[in-house]
């Protein structure tokens, strides 16, 4: 049994702990409300590019031409990869731990697209150290790495340069299929861990509208200007670049919040045990001064 010292001891250890805690959840709820609130900024403009881009798709003007909307042999038109065919995944995660089961989601699912036999697996590309951990550790080869990405608040000009080096393998025949996996933030309680095609594009068919209906029962063919062709030589890397960005946005927001979480859970476990301690010592040290009294009444009982 531990001794009164050694349970003060402990009990000033976790006290300390619980301070950390604290604070660092008080510094992780001020980040995941500038998280969220980019993330929310960015959707709507994310989701409108993607509609203008399968508006562009559905008028046939041309976009199997640009080679980032080009299907290869290695994936189906409907965006799934073939067998056989050469793909690259590319597993967001954070670069920093203490924020509960957050990084082993996104791995996990990630695991589901790589392959779990090191040496079949797919092409790997980690953004954020924890990811890089992971699979360095389970003797996976990583092709391509970017870390600290989310020691400050991730910039734009990251997410260019991640998108650059993908867009470039993609161009160049290096790989069929690009996929990223990261985490959807979603509420402060849950992150979901998804996985999205990056390349090649395949957006979703525009939503036909009652009476805009041609007589082969496609979309009613609208007039660009300038071309579709140049609006896709601007739009569509436009496109990856704020996809990457995007899927930077939702982990950074998700990381944030389940830090939160994490540390205060951590908190009240640190407080619970405190708890704990408190009313063992009180009971060790009411032994203690129980004994001490024997002592003394039988000390008296010996002298009279």
């Amino acid at each position: 049994m531990a001794t009164l010292k050694q349970l003060r001891t402990r009990v000033g250890s976790i006290k300390n702990i619980q301070r950390v805690t604290y604070a660092m959840r008080l510094v992780a709820a001020a980040r995941v409300r500038k998280a969220q609130d980019a993330i929310l900024a960015a959707r709507p403009y994310a989701e409108h590019l993607g509609r203008v881009l399968s508006g562009l798709h559905g008028s046939g003007g041309g976009e199997g031409d640009h080679p980032l909307l080009r299907q290869t042999s290695g994936t189906s038109t409907s965006g799934t990869s073939a067998t056989g065919s050469d793909t690259t995944v590319v597993v967001v995660t954070s670069d920093r731990g203490l924020c509960g089961g957050f990084n082993g989601a996104i791995c996990r699912k990630a695991v589901a697209q790589v392959g779990d036999q090191p040496d079949t697996a797919a092409n790997l590309v980690t953004v954020g150290k924890k990811g890089r951990d992971y699979f360095r550790a389970r003797g996976y080869t990583i092709d391509r790495e970017h870390t600290d990405v989310f020691r400050a608040p991730p910039v734009f000009s990251r997410a260019e340069e991640i998108a650059a080096d993908l867009t470039q393998r993609f161009a160049s025949g290096a790989t069929d299929r690009v996929v990223l996996v990261f985490s959807r933030f979603q509420s402060l309680a849950r992150q979901q861990p998804t996985v999205l095609q990056l390349l090649p594009i395949a957006p979703d068919e525009p939503d036909q509208v009652p009476g805009q209906e041609t007589a082969q029962g496609g979309l009613k063919d609208y007039i660009f200007e300038p071309s579709p062709g140049r609006l896709l030589e601007v739009l569509v890397p436009r496109y990856v670049n704020f996809q990457v960005w995007r899927a930077l946005l939702e982990s950074n927001a998700g990381e944030q919040a389940a830090r939160m979480t994490a540390m205060d859970n951590a908190s009240k476990n640190a407080g619970e045990l405190i708890d704990d301690l408190t009313q063992e010592m009180n009971k060790e040290r009411q032994s203690a001064i129980t004994l001490e009294l024997m002592d003394i009444v039988g000390g008296a009982e010996a002298v009279s």
